[in-house]
This record gives C-alpha cells, structure tokens and sequence, in this order.
C-alpha cells in the first residue's frame, strides 16, 4: 500500500474500522505492530491523571501501575467530559475463551489485540499482551457527570509457558477478571492466575464463560452450582465474596460466524462499572515505562509501546533504553488515535523516538537518564505462596521475576533473632546495623526449621518471625527499580502436573550494583548461624567455676568466644569467661543465682 498520509492512526474501531475523513489508510492490518504511532504534529493533545483534555477520537489506552489506590480524574476543559482509564486484566486457563471475551466487551482494539500476531494466529492461542478497550458512560460513585469511563482491556495468553507474560500484564492492572470455563470449573493456570493476582491486584471478577454450552434446561442450575463452588473457592483470599457473572462470550465457539450475539454481555458491563475506582495517578519522580511492543515506522523512527508505571514524560525529553546502554529523544507520543504531548503514571502511551533497531528490544523497560539500577543480588522481604508444596530451602535455585525481568536465582533465606520474631514488620526498608539470624529454609509452620525453633523454644510455641528476607543472588544483572515487585517460581515443573508453580512474592530492598558485592557489600549483611557444639567439664574450680575441654582446637583464640553461653548437663547455665592454658581448654563462670 501507498505511504500518503501524514499522519497515520493507528487503533482500529471494532467491528467497523474507519479512516480519518480525508485521510488514506496507510497500513494494512497486516502489518500488525507497525501501525501504532507516528508524527505529532505540533497538535497535541494533553493528557494527564487518565483525563483526555481536548476534542478526537478516544484515548484508550491510559493505564496505570499495579496495586493503586486512588486519586481525582483531571478537571477538563469547558467542552470536553471527564474521562478516566482503568486497566482490566483478563486471566484464566487456556481455552477458557478470554480474547473472545475481551473482543465481545471492547469498542476500540490495538493492533497488539485480539491474536493478531501471525505466530498467534498458526498456533491458535494467545502468545502476548493484547491491548483493547470499552468505552462507557461514567458511573456516580467515580464521580459528577457527563463523562466517560475508559476500560483497558489487558488480554493475558493463559498456556502454562507463558506464566512470565502472564505476571508481566498482571502488573499492570487495577482490576482483574478471572475467565473460567463453566464447563471445567477451576483449573491449574486458573489457580496460578488467582494467585498472581492476591499478588498485584486488589479487585477481581470472576467471568463464568461458555455458558452456551450447558444444555439450555439445565443451564442456570449448572451456573448456580459453579457459582457456588468459585465462592468456596476464594473463601480464603482476599477476593472472598467478590461479583460472579456468567457469559457466553461467542456462542457456537471459534468457528461461530462474527455476527453471533454474545450472552450476559451487557450485564458484565455493569458489573465492571460498579466495581472500577479512581486509581492513582503520580506525575512526580523519575520516569519509568514497561515496554511491551517494539517497531519501526520508516521515516520517523522506532516506537515502543507499553505502559507508563511511574512519572511523567513529554516530548524532546531524552529516555534511557537501559538494555541498550543508549538513550534517545521523544519525538512524538500517541494513546489510540490521538496524538499526545504529555504522558504519566498509569497512560498507555506508544513513544516515538530516534531510530534503532527495535529487533533489539522486544520486552524491556525505559526511564529517566541513570535513574535505574542494574544489580547483580538483592535483599528483599518476601512472604511464602500458601499453595506452593514443599520447602523453600536456602541454596535453592528460582526463577526470580524481578519487575519486568525474569532470571535464574539462588536464595538465601534469614530472619529476625528469635527475640525479635514478634516485632512489627518494616515497610521498604532494611536496617544495616542488626544481626540477622541464617536459617537453612524459608520459616513456616511445618517447616523442619521451624519444628527445631519450636524444640529449642521453652514455651514450646515454635513462634514464627512476621517477616523474613532472603539474599538473592542472580545469574545475570537485572535491570529494575527500587521497591518493585519480586515473585520466586519453580517454572521448570511439570507443566501438566497439578501444582503451583509460584513459591514466594516480596519487594525488592537493596541491590548490589557492584560486581564484586561478596567482597564489597556482603560483609555488611550480618547474618550469623547458630551453631550447637558438645564438650566435657575437666574439673571443678569452685562452687561457680568449672574448667572445660573438647570445645576448641589449641590454635583457637578463644578470646572471640567470650561471653557467650553454655549449658550444663546438670542443668546449670554458664558463661565463657576465657581461655585456661595453651591447649584448647576454658573457664565456664557460672552466675550466682539470684534470690
């Protein structure tokens, strides 16, 4: 096809595509990612906290970071409606019917929706993020109208090899719909998903989808008992009690011709309108933006679409490609048809810059010029997955997601001294100057550590600490910020096998930007091993001294060990006060008791 216009769109409306007046379609549809952005203009349109400020088509693509809670939507002009974005996720089981159901629910897609990425299309099931959106009517309790509420439609793959993508989008989300296949009920990636969004998310609807294929006589039973069995299901979460709704969202399946009406559509609609909120939006601090998609546009340059999780950008501002070591100049920006002059926290934003190669990044983040550190380990605070069988055993190998990144680690797991298991957690934050306690896995209840703690416990509790850490150690850099998101899994399991795969969730504390860490940053972690060792008394000095032996080798300097406590099998308790002689042996002080 020609090259004519200007100023090419890229965001397609489904169901009945159109053209600007007076422009000529430049892209095919089959040209699929290089139809998301292009020259500004000088006409843009400014956007800011979700609020589309100006006249055009709709902005569908402003959404925000994981786990937000909420702020106002930005007054807009005198002739244009308040308009806010929240980011849907859709997760769920393979073949569960979620890019069917993100089609029936959107009113405008991206190029990066509905599988249309060939290798999608050849293997029949989602391989990435897809991007759409729904438009609809403001709801009161977000506020006064007239103004518009803007769905973003995040359309997870669900295949068990894709769990990184999966955890990616769920990052990115402020609402969750879990799909579930009426049919088949809760299956293993169903789970895995429900867990990654206790994780990220803090809302959830559950979709009950193919309800076409329930025998029409039987059919609102069959609903009415899954239903029952997804509220048995989340009695336990977070999402107890959360909205289930039932849809066929294309009646017949995959083959069914286009103009088939869904089920239940319209009123899922409803539901996710009374479940959205007012997410935050914070134009302050460095710049970072998760980058899903990659492409050039000849002429112009390289676009990297994705989604804006902290911080602002405009344009002619310089962003660092940390994967690149390279940093570029934002020559133009764009959200769904609308080219835009400014982007912040939570927009989907396509970014227009200088060109490189984008084979070179397909995945990966951009920022602020330095504002990103590369680390080599890490200190996080993290929690065990309650659905991860076995132990969490320190010298284990993870697959570690850190942010937007997923590489192989090895763990090292620690803990409060006993005496400080009982005291309040700290939030993003790790105190250099206290002495930690090594433990050989991960503390939980039935954890063999935890039964030895419980043993040499005398109250006999075997209490557990409220937090715990773990040094991690990678096999390659990472590239993140600080206080992100890190989920350990065992990705390597059997994909068919019955289990989750998602062993433990934290947040990132420390990292350690120098190479060298074990020599230069390491010995300032202290954590230390308790140690059990068995001697003999020698003899009896006195009433409250005896001579020991069989303890320490004669080269020991024994002056290290003073002060610290022995036990007596009689029952005494002692203190090493020194060393007696050359050849190993010591003088146990033992204290006065007092009346």
């Amino acid at each position: 096809m020609s090259r004519t216009t200007p100023r090419p769109c890229y965001m397609t409306s489904v169901g009945n595509p159109q053209p600007r007046p007076g422009a000529r379609r430049s892209l095919s549809p089959q040209r699929g990612r290089n139809a998301e952005i292009a020259r500004n203009g000088r006409r843009g349109i400014r956007v800011a906290a979700g609020a589309l400020l100006g006249p055009g088509p709709a902005a569908c693509e402003g959404n925000r970071v994981a786990m937000a809670g909420s702020a106002a939507v930005a007054a807009p002009g005198p002739s244009a409606p308040r308009r806010l974005n929240v980011n849907v996720g859709v997760l769920g089981h393979i073949d569960s019917g979620k890019t069917a159901l993100a089609r029936a629910l959107s009113t405008t897609s991206s190029t990066a929706a509905f599988d249309r990425a060939p290798q999608s299309r050849a293997r029949g099931i989602t391989l990435d993020l897809g991007f759409s959106c729904l438009r609809t009517p403001l709801p009161p309790h977000l506020g006064p109208g007239p103004g518009e509420l803007q769905l973003t439609l995040v359309d997870c793959p669900g295949h068990a090899s894709l769990i990184r993508t999966i955890i990616g989008g769920a990052q990115i989300i402020d609402l969750m719909m879990l799909v579930i296949d009426v049919t088949k009920g809760m299956q293993t990636q169903s789970a895995e998903c429900l867990v990654i969004g206790q994780i990220a998310c803090q809302k959830m609807v559950v979709v009950l989808n193919k309800i076409d294929l329930l025998p029409e006589g039987k059919r609102q039973a069959a609903i009415e008992k899954m239903t029952k069995k997804m509220q048995k299901t989340l009695e336990n979460t977070k999402f107890q009690g959360c909205p289930i709704a039932a849809v066929a969202a294309k009646p017949g399946g995959p083959e069914a011709p286009e103009t088939v009406t869904p089920l239940g559509v319209s009123e899922l609609i409803e539901v996710l309108k009374s479940q959205a909120y007012l997410p935050t939006r914070d134009p302050t601090g460095p710049f970072l933006m998760a980058i899903d998609h990659c492409f050039s546009i000849k002429g112009q340059g390289t676009v990297m679409t994705g989604t804006v999780l902290s911080g602002s950008v405009s344009l002619g501002d310089n962003v660092e490609i940390p994967a690149l070591k390279v940093t570029k100049k934002v020559k133009s920006m764009q959200m769904f048809h609308t080219p835009v002059t400014y982007a912040m926290q939570g927009d989907r934003v396509g970014v227009c810059v200088t060109q490189f190669d984008p084979k070179l990044l397909e995945r990966g983040l951009i920022c602020t010029p330095e504002s990103l550190q590369t680390i080599h380990a890490a200190v996080i605070s993290l929690k065990k997955i309650q659905y991860f069988r076995g132990a969490l055993q320190t010298k284990a190998k993870f697959h570690i997601t850190v942010g937007h990144e997923t590489v192989m680690g090895r763990v090292m797991f620690f803990s409060p001294a006993p005496a400080d298991f009982s005291k309040e957690p700290l939030e993003n934050a790790f105190d250099f100057e206290k002495e930690y306690l090594y433990q050989e896995e991960y503390l939980s209840k039935g954890s063999k550590s935890s039964e030895e703690n419980k043993e040499n416990d005398q109250t006999g509790e075997g209490q557990l600490p409220r937090q715990q850490w773990a040094l991690l150690e990678f096999e390659k850099p990472v590239t993140c910020p600080k206080f992100c998101l890190v989920i350990g899994s065992k990705l390597d399991t059997d994909i068919h096998a019955n289990t989750c795969r998602l062993a433990f969730h934290g947040v990132l504390l420390q990292g350690m930007e120098d190479k060298n860490y074990v020599e230069t940053f390491l010995p300032k972690l202290k954590v230390y091993k308790l140690k059990h060792k068995e001697g003999q008394v020698e003899r009896v000095l006195d009433d409250y001294s005896v001579i020991g032996r069989s303890l320490f080798k004669k080269e020991t300097n024994i002056q290290i060990f003073v002060g610290l406590k022995v036990k007596l099998s009689t029952g005494e308790d002692g203190v090493i006060e020194g060393g007696f002689g050359q050849s190993g042996k010591f003088k146990i002080r033992i204290p006065i008791p007092r009346d």
